[in-house]
């Protein structure tokens, strides 16, 4: 009397609710991909198909039979949550990733145009300091000319002295003193 207990709505054939359960399987698979080889399931119970079984314990097969499904289902959901929270996580990670690399990409191309300008700086003092150097030699060179020909004007100066003292002897006839000097007897 007490121990009956209140049944569940159940559909009439359970074949129908297997098949049910297999395409909700089916779609959420579809929906969220999986593989084996990352995450270890337990076994799945084959659960035998539930017409074939003869009718002489009829409802407590059957009572087993959709406590199964309800675990495969259950199991299936929580696979399916499972694979959906590490794709998140995966996309998660990932959108960080390419976060991080857009910034240090964002931060070398700055300090690449930081380098670009300081060498173009440099480039320009040093073709100025380049110019100032030709304009100090051009001025060395132009200073070590005039020196040259002041030097050589004034040795056509000292020539012509000669020259004219030279010719000043032959007239007079006389012997410059210095000359005599040199022949000492």
């Amino acid at each position: 009397m007490g121990e009956e207990e209140p049944k569940k709505v159940e559909p009439k054939t359970p074949s129908i609710t297997l098949q049910r359960v297999l395409n909700d399987v089916a779609e959420e698979k579809t929906v969220i991909p999986f593989s084996d080889d990352k995450v270890s399931h337990p076994p799945v119970e084959k659960v035998p198909d539930p017409t074939a079984e003869k009718h002489s314990g009829g409802s407590i097969d059957r009572d087993v039979v959709l406590a199964r499904i309800e675990r495969e289902k259950s199991l299936a959901l929580i696979r399916a949550w499972e694979e959906s929270e590490k794709i998140k996580a995966e996309n998660k990670t990932y959108k960080k990733l390419s976060a991080i690399g857009s910034w240090e990409n964002s931060k070398k191309a700055s300090v690449e145009a930081q380098l670009k300008m300081i060498e173009e700086k440099l480039e320009k003092k040093k073709a100025e300091y380049a110019e100032k150097m030709k304009n100090k030699i051009a001025e060395l060179h132009k200073a070590a000319e005039e020196k040259r020909v002041m030097i050589e004007a004034k040795q056509r100066e000292d020539f012509l002295k000669i020259e004219e003292a030279a010719a000043k002897f032959r007239a007079t006839g006389h012997v410059p003193k210095m000359f005599l000097g040199c022949f000492s007897c």
